[in-house]
């Protein structure tokens, strides 16, 4: 089952244009995946860093921007996890906007490193493996 949540866009978002400057959607992507950790392993992320030592870098992202999304409008982000691997995690984002729209969607992965050395991959943990398959595609 997927991670859901939005917000609205607001005026330190947007551009001359008025809507969303394009880094502001990976800004916004990492907003909801930091809360999506509660919803899966009923922790923050900041917990996972802290407490665990426990990282996860982006190492690959790839976009695709299909309609503006701009200021006043709402951001729907639903976040699925297609695959977990042994030391790397997949995640799909998708920002709908209020009216369903598909506005960008992004398949991202992140690797998971010991935070007291964050040059070595470790395995994910099997009680993250456990939270992270609320949101995998099966």
């Amino acid at each position: 089952m997927a991670f859901t949540s939005s917000r609205r866009i607001d005026f330190p978002m947007v551009d001359m244009a008025k809507i969303v400057y394009y880094p502001q959607f990976w800004d916004l992507a990492h907003r909801f995946y930091e809360e999506s950790w509660e919803y899966s392993c009923g922790m923050h992320y900041n917990e996972i860093l802290r407490d665990h030592n426990i990282g996860f870098p982006l190492v690959h992202s790839e976009a695709n921007f299909r309609h503006p999304l701009a200021y006043g409008d709402t951001v729907e982000c639903t976040i699925t996890v297609p695959k977990i691997g042994e030391t790397s995690i997949t995640w799909r984002i998708e920002f709908r906007n209020q009216d369903g729209t598909l506005c960008w969607s992004a398949d991202q992965v992140t690797v998971c490193v010991d935070m007291t050395d964050v040059k070595k991959k470790i395995p994910v943990p099997g009680w993250m493996r456990e939270g992270l398959s609320k949101l995998t595609l099966n």
